[in-house]
Parts: structure tokens; sequence; C-alpha cells
């Protein structure tokens, strides 16, 4: 049952509409509001402390800067943190980001329950993953809002390697960098093996190509 519900959002125009969509669901008690990560992480950690936790967290990836230093950047970093102290909360991801490999990325990642795609339908879409969750399923938005161009299932060490090189890292550095962390493959020979996998599966010239292409996609 999802009684109680946080909807982080900074623009009042989505807000609203999540709010009066959640209003219509059957057994919704208590829905709240922030505007910036911090605050909903603050509201978050609130009911957990009180024994009354949220059941539901919809947010968006981006929010717009401002004058208020924020400490979490983004939905990414809320949701981030959020699972570690609640690792059961049910989220859903209500973005108009529609890279399929970002997407895929937080189910894989953060096991989020739902990723509606902001747009012409996005309130009917957010109607039908508040159900799905209701019923234990995921959800995710009409495909035809999400490019699935240049498809590649990439593990998390693939998406982990891409993120050190692009951090400015070398190959040597990477490897010591998975030694440290305990994380295999770790040679420096397994290393080279998977970039040129895949360099080949992304028809890249090169590893700066590679990252180029990672970055457009999504990946990293």
């Amino acid at each position: 049952m999802l009684r109680k519900i946080l909807i982080a959002e900074d623009f009042d125009s989505y807000s609203i509409g999540i709010e009066k969509t959640i209003s219509e669901q059957a057994n919704v008690k208590i829905v709240d509001k922030a505007y910036y990560c911090d605050d909903a992480i603050l509201k978050l950690r609130a009911a957990l402390s009180k024994n009354d936790p949220y059941d539901l967290l919809i947010t968006d990836l981006s929010f717009a800067s401002d004058y208020r230093e924020q400490e979490l950047e983004g939905g990414e970093d809320l949701i981030n943190l959020i699972k570690q102290e609640q690792p059961n909360l049910k989220i859903i991801v209500f973005s108009i980001e529609n890279r399929y490999h970002k997407i895929n990325y937080l189910f894989e990642k953060y096991k989020i329950n739902a990723f509606v795609t902001k747009g012409r339908d996005d309130i009917k879409d957010l109607k039908k993953a508040i159900e799905a969750i209701k019923e234990n399923k995921s959800y995710i938005s009409d495909d035809n809002k999400i490019s699935k161009s240049n498809l590649f299932e990439l593990t998390e060490y693939d998406i982990n390697l891409l993120k050190l090189l692009a951090k400015g890292f070398t190959q040597k550095e990477v490897e010591n960098y998975l030694k440290k962390e305990k994380i295999t493959p770790n040679s420096e020979s397994s290393i080279e093996k998977k970039l040129a996998l895949l360099r080949i599966t992304f028809n890249a010239k090169d590893t700066k190509h590679l990252l180029s292409l990672a970055v457009e996609l999504g990946i990293i």
C-alpha cells in the first residue's frame, strides 16, 4: 500500500500535476513535496527516525540551480543516498531523460521501480507506474519516448571502467584502483582486452572516441 508519498520536483507545474494524480489514488493519506534534493533527504530521514517512513519517492533527476547552495546535485544523488538508508523505498523517476542507457542504469544500479518520461502523456504514464508498483511490478514509459539506438548491455564493471578513464585515469592508475578496491578483473591485460571489446562494440576509433560516445549515450 502506498500510504505516504514524497515528491521531489523543483517546478510547480509538474509538482501540482503529480500531486493531483496521486490524490486520485485510493489509500494515499500523506503527500509531501520538496523543491530541493537536500530538503527531500531531510524529510525522508525525519520520517525514518519517527518510524513512519515514506512508501514512495517520486523524483526528477535534474534540479535547476539558484542562490541556494546544495550538497546533493540532483535526483541520482538523492536516490543513491536514500537507498543506502532505506533500501526498500519504492522510487519513481519522473524526468525528461529519454536515453535508454541512462534509464537502464538507474534500474540496474539503484533498483528503481518505475521510470516515467516527461512529455505528452506523462500523467497517464504516472498513473500506470503507480498502479504497477501497487502490484509489485516495475514500469517504464512507452518505448516511443525512449531512444534505444546503439543499445548494448553493459555491466557495472564496464561503466566504472569508462567513468575512471573519463576522470583522466591512466590504464595503470585504473589497474591500481581496481586492485585497491578488490574489483576483478584488474590486471593490465584484462583492462586492455575489455577496452578493445568496448571499442569494437561501439565502433569507436580509439579510447577517446569511446568515452565521447559513452557520454553522448548517457552511459557516463
